[in-house]
């Protein structure tokens, strides 16, 4: 009998397993796609954004990354932290006299078919806060931070 619940309780484990796998397999184009531009990525986990994106978290050159391609294999964007030291002298400037009294609690780069541009997560006054600005720090876009942002800060 305990035998019996056992196997299945395994078979019941696997079940689950392999129903969450389901719709998750990444089309070859896409991990072709990834490949050819990121050679050097370890650690690559793939997760479904949407119904017509698919996003790549890996590690290269020591930091970790995320890649956004379409479900056609186009590339569409990539991200990956850099420490408040890494931001250039006239960009922070810039960020401090726009947002006077900030705390940088985040700072990547995101790169697309258009550029790179530097994103920012702020805490202000208690508030958080999202920038996006060039890599010359002219302010491109500002938003207070999502809820469930502001959620995983508290």
């Amino acid at each position: 009998m305990k035998n019996s619940i056992m196997i299945l309780a395994v078979l019941a484990i696997f079940g689950l397993y392999a129903c969450g796998q389901t719709g998750k397999v990444v089309p070859e184009k896409i991990k072709t796609s990834f490949a050819q531009k990121f050679p050097e990525a370890s650690k690559v986990k793939w997760d479904k954004e949407n119904a017509s994106e698919w996003e790549a978290e890996f590690m290269m050159g020591g930091k970790e990354y995320s890649a956004n391609y379409s479900s056609a294999g186009e590339w569409m964007e990539t991200e990956y932290e850099i420490e408040e030291s890494e931001i250039p002298a006239d960009v922070k400037a810039n960020l401090e006299k726009e947002f006077s009294g900030c705390k940088i609690t985040e700072s990547e780069i995101s790169e697309t078919a258009t550029g790179k541009v530097y994103e920012f997560e702020l805490k202000i006054s208690g508030e958080i806060m999202e920038v996006s600005m060039d890599m010359n720090g002219n302010v491109l876009k500002k938003e207070e931070a999502k809820e469930n942002d502001k959620e995983d800060k508290d």
